[in-house]
């Protein structure tokens, strides 16, 4: 009888366990949900900062590996099913795949996107034995490689670092010019293992909770400092804004209007530097009537400046080949710059032999384009040194800085209306903001239906064009020399801290553990 009682009770508590387990699950997942609300379009920067740190309480108190990686898995999920929804607008709204396999593939890419969270998890329940600090910091560096690899790893998929959502009222902003995006992932993520350790030492651990006001201090006085030098007198600008349909774009019986919408902003346009969105006329370069080209080339010049328009560019050495570009017409002599990093299964589609049937399934046009070069430089253009990106590219500061610091303006055209009215544009700038931080420079964004904006060297958007609407965003923009310390080093110092952490927080875990058996 006993025996049996014993039996009861032990399964009563393994039901209890798994239940306490299904709380935690639910909980994280409920928390990376909120995470969410750090980034654009609501900008609530200490938030991922407490919800990292209660899920590090719930790693700690996990007995069992697999725990936190199911833990970290499940937070991801939470993160990225909320924070990336715009893509189902991509897929099915304008991609056309019906609703079902557009949620089946959204899903299989925020499980992708979780497994590094979980792989962070998988390696921090390894350091358990490591002082509070020494965890911290272990769990900080671990964290931003695993969300490094992610943006590298099959092309990379770096939306949502968290990095971003301190961009750009946070303290944290300050270490943008000196380590980057994944820098400030570190710190945010140190600043959180510290508040979680700080909580579960008690508030006697005052050592903690000052070293962590130190670190917000330290973002908020570099603030204060000019890494870059204005040069020169502001530029005029203008950014148009076509605010061209999606399922219109691409139609023949729109091609005309789209044309006229874009000559008009064009011709309204007194300033020196004229930019329109990625792809705003929808041709080819070889299609486009030479006079139309020719009369906008020549209002350019009347304003003693340069336009740039996107388009899609025939290779002069086969049929087959195209390129997202963009070209110069005016005072400065014709210049094109080729879109280097594509959007997998947008513009091309990765392993054709194994997803080539994607392309029967997504309606989208112009799938399959060639690469630009990854070595362009800075175009001339209204005296300034233009360093052009297109879209997707600006999630890659590291691939941006290779035009730096020749350049002294950044220039980001895009057609965020495959996002539809989700937080999706939003999110792109604060994106841009944080380019423009890292660089010291000035970003201009002109896209099709929002958000354009011009952006200063700290990361403020001065000026913007409300979303949806048909419009030239006329103002000034002030050109800058110099390097930060981002451009000299990319993310080489923020790799370098975060394998020293990793690799102290492994090796004393080991050697605590093994005085602990």
């Amino acid at each position: 009888m006993a025996g049996s009682w014993t039996g009861s009770q032990k399964k009563q508590l393994v039901i209890n366990q798994l239940k306490n387990f299904y709380f935690k699950l639910v909980a994280v997942f409920l928390l990376g949900i909120l995470t969410v609300s750090g980034f654009a379009p609501f900008y609530w920067f200490p938030v991922p900062v407490v919800t990292l740190a209660l899920l590090f309480f719930f790693w700690r108190g996990s007995l069992k590996i697999a725990q936190t990686v199911w833990l970290g898995f499940s937070f991801g999920m939470g993160l990225f099913c909320a924070g990336v929804t715009w893509l189902y607008v991509s897929l099915h709204d304008f991609g056309a795949m019906p609703p079902a396999l557009a949620i089946f593939a959204l899903l299989i890419l925020c499980g992708y996107l979780s497994l590094f969270p979980a792989t962070c998890g998988w390696l921090v329940a390894r350091m358990r034995y490591a002082s509070p600090y020494i965890w911290a910091f272990a769990v900080a560096g671990t964290w931003m490689l695993t969300e490094w690899l992610r943006g590298t790893l099959f092309t990379g998929f770096p939306w949502l670092a968290i990095g971003y959502s301190q961009v750009p009222a946070s303290p944290l902003a300050g270490f943008a010019p000196v380590v980057g995006v994944y820098g400030i992932s570190l710190i945010v993520v140190l600043s959180a293992a510290l508040l979680c350790c700080w909580f579960e030492k008690g508030i006697a651990a005052w050592r903690l909770g000052a070293f962590l006001a130190l670190i917000w201090i330290g973002g908020f006085g570099l603030q204060f400092i000019n890494w870059t030098q204005p040069t020169g007198e502001p530029v005029t600008v203008s950014l148009l804004q076509g605010n061209i349909e999606q399922d219109l774009k691409w139609r023949e019986d729109h091609v005309e209007n789209t044309m006229s919408i874009y000559a008009d902003l064009i011709l309204e346009s007194k300033s020196r530097l004229i930019v329109t969105p990625e792809i705003s006329i929808p041709l080819f370069n070889d299609a486009v009537p030479p006079a139309y080209l020719a009369y906008l080339a020549d209002h350019a010049r009347n304003n003693n400046g340069d336009v740039l328009i996107g388009l899609a560019e025939h290779a002069e050495n086969g049929d087959n080949i195209y390129y997202n570009s963009m070209f110069s017409f005016g005072t400065s002599p014709e210049q094109v710059y080729r879109k280097h990093h594509l959007v997998p299964f947008g513009e091309f589609i990765p392993f054709k032999p194994v997803f080539g049937w994607i392309i029967n399934v997504l309606q989208i046009p112009l799938s399959d384009f060639s690469r630009g070069s990854l070595d362009q430089q800075p175009m001339q253009l209204a005296g300034q040194q233009v360093a052009i990106n297109i879209c997707y590219e600006d999630v890659f500061g590291e691939e941006i800085i290779n035009q730096l610091p020749q350049a002294t303006i950044l220039v980001n055209v895009s057609n965020d209306a495959w996002f539809g009215r989700s937080i999706g544009p939003h999110q792109h700038l604060q994106i841009s903001q944080m380019r423009a931080l890292e660089t010291g420079r000035y970003m201009l964004r002109a896209t099709n239906t929002g958000l354009t904006a011009i952006i200063d060297e700290r990361g403020k958007v001065l000026e913007q064009i409300a979303i949806f609407t048909t419009a030239g965003l006329h103002g000034n923009a002030q050109g800058f020399t110099g390097a930060t310390p981002y451009v000299k080093m990319g993310n080489y110092l923020a790799l370098l801290t975060a394998f020293i952490t990793l690799g102290i927080g492994t090796i004393v875990s080991y050697r605590n553990s093994r005085i602990a058996y």
